[in-house]
C-alpha cells in the first residue's frame, strides 16, 4: 500500500514538473489598438447615425426596421460624451443630442394607460421610434429603465460647464428623471424589485435576485 501511494505521489510530482507547451503569443499591440479603434468608432456611429434626432430614441437593432429600446438609449447617452473625447463629434453636437433625449423622457406621458411611455417614473422596454409610446404589449421594465438612467446620470456627470445653459438644463433634467423613479412602488414583494409590470395584468411574478446583469437596478 505504501509503495502504491509513493508511486502515485511520484507520478503526480513528475506531471507537475513537466514542461507544457506555451500558450499563443500575445497579439500585436498595434493591430489590437487598430481593431479596438474600429470597434469603438463603429459602435459610436450606430448610436449617432441611427437615432431619431427629434426625440433621441435609439433603435433596438439594425438594419431591419425596429422599435426603440430604452436600454439602447441609455447606452447611446453613454456613447455621446465618449464621442466628444474621441473627436467624433463636437461637445455642442453631443449636448444638443443629449438635451433632446432628456427633454423627451422628461415630458413623455406617464400614466397607467396602455398608450403611455411610462408609469411611476419607469419606462416601457420598447417604444415606438416616432411617437415614443409603448410598443405593442411590452412590459414596464426595471432593468431597462435602470440602464437608461445609467446613461442619464453619465451625461449629468459629464456636462458640468457652469456657464453653459444647455449643460445646466441637462443636469436639471437628469435630476428630475432619476428622482421620479418610484422604486418602492416597484417592490411589491420587498425588499426585492420586480422584473416588470403590465397595465393589463399588473406586476410580473418574478423578482431580481442574486448576482446578474440587473445589479445596476440595486445600485
Amino acid at each position: 500500500m505504501r509503495s502504491t501511494v509513493a508511486w502515485l505521489a511520484g507520478a503526480l510530482l513528475a506531471a507537475c514538473s513537466t514542461n507544457h507547451a506555451e500558450g499563443p503569443p500575445p497579439p500585436d499591440s498595434a493591430q489590437a489598438a487598430a481593431f479596438l479603434d474600429t470597434v469603438e468608432t463603429r459602435t459610436f456611429h450606430y448610436f449617432w447615425d441611427l437615432t431619431n434626432t427629434a426625440n433621441g430614441l435609439v433603435p433596438d437593432r439594425s438594419p431591419t426596421p425596429s422599435f426603440s429600446s430604452i436600454a439602447a438609449v441609455g447606452f447611446g447617452l453613454t456613447a455621446y460624451p465618449i464621442g466628444v473625447e474621441r473627436g467624433y463629434v463636437t461637445r455642442d453636437q453631443a449636448r444638443q443630442r443629449v438635451v433632446t433625449t432628456l427633454r423627451f423622457f422628461s415630458t413623455a406621458r406617464q400614466d397607467s394607460t396602455t398608450a403611455a411611455t411610462g408609469y411611476h417614473g419607469f419606462f416601457y422596454h420598447f417604444l415606438d421610434m416616432n411617437s415614443g409610446a409603448r410598443y405593442q404589449q411590452v412590459e414596464l421594465s426595471t432593468i431597462d429603465t435602470a440602464l437608461l438612467l445609467g446613461g442619464v446620470l453619465f451625461c449629468q456627470s459629464y456636462f458640468t460647464d457652469p456657464t453653459d445653459a444647455t449643460e445646466a438644463e441637462i443636469r436639471r433634467l437628469a435630476d428630475s428623471i432619476y428622482a421620479r423613479a418610484d422604486w418602492q412602488w416597484f417592490s411589491p414583494r420587498p425588499p426585492v424589485v420586480s422584473l416588470g409590470w403590465h397595465p393589463e395584468s399588473g406586476f410580473l411574478a418574478y423578482d431580481w435576485r442574486g448576482y446578474s446583469e440587473a445589479m445596476i437596478v440595486y445600485i
